[in-house]
């Protein structure tokens, strides 16, 4: 039986940290920043953990991280 490939995208934006938690970049920092406040611009640096239901559909598409 041959791997399972998993999908680069999804393994290019979430991470598992050692606590075997699910972590991603918080979403529209790419561009019309300017126009938000910085308490927004400050919040968007963090990252925050996945949902639930977001877990197991990861967890499908990278099978092996």
């Amino acid at each position: 039986m041959p791997k399972i490939k998993s999908h680069r995208a999804t393994a290019k934006r979430f991470k598992k940290t050692a606590n075997n938690k699910l972590v991603q970049r918080k979403a529209g920092q790419d561009h019309f920043n300017s126009r938000e406040s910085g308490k927004t611009t400050r919040s968007k640096r963090r990252d925050i953990t996945t949902t639930k239901t977001l877990e197991k559909t990861i967890k499908l598409l990278t099978p092996y991280k």
